[in-house]
């Protein structure tokens, strides 16, 4: 359907080989807040003394933030994660896909990593939700056919 955009359809699937190796599908996000993805600088520039600019392509980590309400399911996921790497106190990579289906695209997410982690709901008039972020190596959009 042109002009649709909804949020409401996404899918976002996650896993961790190590610990959490079936993909699982992440629900029950913030109200206005499901996830975002951060801007990268593409090029590394350079200005010399003399006025000339110079680039070069780098490779910068991918981050991705995530907001789920308080009373989520998902958020086991995200503790499960955080507590077997502090078990064996090593880093665990994620992979996943988050789909699009309002505007046919999918991205596949690539050697993740999980850089922040919030271990409980802030307290307000009702709980808030739980961010966690992910920094992805790679991010690769692709299309996707729905029907409908």
């Amino acid at each position: 359907m042109a002009g649709d955009i909804t949020s409401a359809n996404t899918i976002l699937l996650l896993s961790v080989p190590l610990i959490l190796p079936v993909p699982q599908q992440i629900q029950a996000f913030a109200a206005d807040d499901i996830f975002d993805a951060d801007d990268v600088d593409a090029t590394e520039t350079m200005m010399g003394v003399d006025g000339r600019l110079s680039g070069g392509m780098v490779y910068m980590p991918k981050p991705m933030n995530f907001a789920l309400q308080a009373d989520s399911d998902s958020i086991a996921f995200f503790d499960a994660w955080y507590q077997g790497q502090q078990s064996a106190v090593g880093a665990f990579p994620a992979s996943g896909t988050v789909t699009f289906p309002s505007i046919g695209k999918s991205y596949a997410l690539i050697k993740g990593f999980l850089k922040r982690y919030k271990p409980m709901a802030d307290g307000k008039k009702v709980l808030q939700p739980q961010k966690f972020r992910i920094e992805w190596e790679q991010v690769l959009p692709s299309p996707v056919g729905f029907s409908g």
